[in-house]
C-alpha cells in the first residue's frame, strides 16, 4: 500500500486546525483535548482501543490507543500541542495547513502533529493482521512546557501492557536519535534590604550578593566542564547559561531585591537533582556573608538527560530502516519518560528541529513516505 499524500494532507490540515498551544504563561495555555478526541476517533475507527486520561489542568488529556493486546510491543509515541505563534511573523494562517513547493506550512507541522497521519498511513496493511505484541499509539500533552503528560504517563504506566520498545517522532529528519542532554531552568532569587545609596550601612545590596552568586555559578560551570565530557555531542560538555536578571530600581538606592534566572544542560550519566544540591552547597555561605535571604527554586522539573546503548536492538533496527546512523541532539524530549516507564526507546520522525518553533514552519512531503516506511517496518519487527 502505498503513501496517499491527499489523505495526509487532509489529516494534518484537521490537526493543525484545531490550535493546541502549551505555554507557562496563562494567557497562551491552551487545551489539547479537541487533538487528542480527533486522534481517538480516528484510531477507534481502524480498530483501536482507545483510552483518553484527563490531566488535573482543565481541558488537558493524554491519548492511549492500542490495537493488539499482550505484553512486549511497540510505542509510537508524540505530543499533540504547539508552541506559541506570532500571527504577524507568518506570511499564511498557521491554523490553516497551506501548500507551497512540496512543504506543507502550519502551527505544529512538523512539531509534531504531522507525525500522527504518518502512523494512521502506515497501520492500514495490518488492520486484519494477527498482532503477536500491541501497537500503542500515544499523544501527550503539555511537552512543550511542562512536561506534565509523560509525566503522568511516566507514573501511572499503560494500563495493562508492558511494552518493549517506544520510538518518538519527534523532527529528526528520518535520523534515529538515542542521546539528548537534560534540562534545567533555574531561579536565584536573592532578598536584601533597600537604603540610601550614600551609607552602604542602611542596606543590605542584593546585587552585590548576585554578583557573588554569579561568580560561583561559572566557577561551577567551570567544574561541570572539565569533569564530564560527551564526543558524541557537538558541543561535548555541560552548559550553563546565564539567561535574565532583574533588580533594583534607582542608581541612588541600595538593590533590596535581585532575581537570576538560567538553565543548565546536562550529560547523559549527570543527573539534575546533584547538580541543584551543589549549587544550593554554593549559595548558602554567600547568604551567610551578605546577611541577605537567597531562594534557589525551579523554574519547571526539569527533563533528565537520555541516552540509549548504541548496540540496542531499537537503535540498530532504527539504523537499517532509516538508513541512517544515530546520533544526538541538544534539544529534549520525552524520552527520558519511556525509559522510565522501561521501554527500549529512540527518538526518529520526519521533519527537521531547524523548521520546529518557527514562524512559518513546515514539514516537507519528500521524507513521508519514507517515515511511513520504517514505521511499517518497526510494526512488522515488533507487533506481528
Amino acid at each position: 500500500m502505498s503513501f496517499n499524500a491527499t489523505i495526509y494532507k487532509d489529516q494534518l490540515s484537521q490537526l493543525v486546525a484545531k490550535p493546541s498551544v502549551s505555554c507557562a504563561v496563562p494567557k497562551w495555555d491552551m487545551a489539547n483535548l479537541p487533538v487528542v478526541e480527533l486522534l481517538a476517533n480516528w484510531f477507534g475507527d481502524l480498530g483501536f482501543k482507545t483510552q483518553i486520561l484527563p490531566l488535573s489542568q482543565s481541558g488537558k488529556a493524554n491519548l492511549i490507543a492500542t490495537l493488539g493486546q499482550g505484553d512486549g510491543g511497540l510505542v509510537l509515541a508524540g505530543h499533540s500541542d504547539t508552541v506559541p505563534y506570532d500571527e504577524n511573523s507568518w506570511q499564511s494562517d498557521p491554523f490553516v495547513l497551506t501548500e507551497k513547493n512540496q512543504l506543507l506550512y502550519g502551527l505544529g507541522a512538523t512539531d509534531m502533529k504531522g507525525f500522527f497521519p504518518v502512523i494512521l498511513q502506515a497501520v492500514q496493511p495490518y488492520l486484519n493482521s494477527a498482532f503477536k505484541h500491541p501497537l500503542i499509539v500515544l499523544a501527550t500533552a503539555d511537552e512543550e512546557s511542562s512536561m506534565n503528560g509523560a509525566r503522568a504517563l511516566a507514573k501511572q504506566g499503560i494500563h495493562n501492557a508492558t511494552p518493549r520498545y517506544a520510538v518518538i517522532g519527534e523532527p529528526t529528519e528520518l535520523t534515529p536519535i538515542r542521546m539528548h542532554k537534560g534540562i534545567m531552568m533555574e531561579s536565584i532569587r536573592v532578598q536584601g534590604k533597600s537604603g540610601h545609596s550614600s551609607n552602604p550601612a542602611l542596606g543590605k545590596n542584593a546585587l552585590d550578593a548576585m554578583s557573588d552568586v554569579i561568580v560561583e555559578l561559572k566557577k561551577l560551570r567551570g567544574d561541570l566542564q572539565s569533569r564530564y565530557h560527551n564526543s558524541g555531542f557537538a558541543v561535548q560538555t555541560p552548559t550553563l547559561n546565564l539567561g535574565c536578571i532583574h533588580g533594583g530600581d534607582g542608581a541612588n538606592r541600595i538593590c533590596a531585591e535581585c532575581e537570576l534566572h538560567f538553565d543548565l544542560r546536562l550529560l547523559p550519566g549527570m543527573d539534575n537533582m546533584e547538580i541543584r544540591n551543589a549549587i544550593q552547597q554554593r549559595l548558602t555561605p554567600i547568604a551567610e556573608a551578605s546577611k541577605t535571604d537567597i531562594v534557589f527554586s525551579s523554574l519547571f522539573e526539569g527533563v533528565e538527560p537520555f541516552a540509549e546503548d548504541a548496540e540496542s536492538e531499537l537503535v540498530k533496527i532504527c539504523e537499517q530502516l532509516s538508513g541512517n546512523h544515530s546520533e544526538s541532539v541538544a534539544f529534549a524530549t520525552e524520552a527520558p519518560f519511556m525509559q522510565q516507564m522501561g521501554m527500549q526507546t529512540v527518538v526518529l520522525g520526519p521533519g527537521s528541529i531547524n523548521q520546529a518553533h518557527q514562524p512559518d514552519e513546515y514539514i516537507a512531503l519528500n521524507q513521508l513516505e519514507l517515515a511511513v516506511n520504517i514505521v511499517r517496518g518497526l510494526i512488522e519487527k515488533f507487533c506481528l
